[in-house]
């Protein structure tokens, strides 16, 4: 039995189907967005058909944005010779709000799965490989520590090793306020192989 007008329901059905939203959440936003002045619902319709059609990958990093480089590759003070290779630009973003790294990034846009169907010619891998026909003197990976990260990170230190330019991998441990005990074994054992002196 319908509720609601067809509007309505293919509102909530639209907004449903974005990742993190259920059912409920997805009613909720379309009530809220009914709700607004129209010019706020215009502006937002209005933002996401821009970004839609604005937005593009970085030429160098292949990142999102809406230029041809990204506001951190077009920076003439990072350290281009530094590469930090993440999965999304949600991870890049995470990084650059530490404000400490001052490398760059590329951006794989997934990580190899075999059990999804995901090669290494899935994800941006050549490009990679690319760059590092400039001056790059360090790769430094930064992929999740999931089995997929994990088995990406492997893959990529193969591929760069014999090039000579140094690889390394973040180090990954116990989180801030975590108790020992409920950590697993593999997030300990990393913890313990990552130690730096005091």
């Amino acid at each position: 039995m319908e509720y609601y007008s067809s509007q309505i329901s293919r509102l909530i059905e639209q907004l449903s189907g974005l990742p993190g939203i259920g059912p409920k959440s997805a009613q909720r936003l379309a009530f809220y967005i009914l709700n607004m002045p129209e010019e706020n619902a215009k502006k937002l319709g209005g933002a996401i058909i821009e970004a839609r059609q604005k937005i593009c990958y970085c030429r160098e990093c292949l990142t999102l944005t809406d230029s041809e480089l990204c506001p951190i590759c077009g920076n003439v003070h990072r350290d281009h010779g530094i590469i930090m290779v993440v999965e999304d630009t949600r991870d890049l973003a995470a990084y650059e709000k530490t404000g400490k790294y001052e490398g760059v990034y590329h951006v794989l846009h997934g990580a190899i799965s075999p059990m999804l169907g995901i090669g290494p010619g899935d994800i941006r891998l050549k490009e990679l490989m690319q760059r590092l026909q400039g001056e790059v003197k360090e790769v430094i990976i930064a992929t999740n520590s999931s089995l997929e990260g994990e088995t990406t990170a492997m893959y990529i230190s193969k591929l760069i090793k014999p090039t000579g330019i140094k690889v390394t991998r973040i180090a990954s441990g116990v989180p801030v306020g975590g108790d020992l005990e409920y950590i697993d074994e593999v997030t300990l054992l990393r913890a313990l192989e990552g130690r730096i002196e005091l």
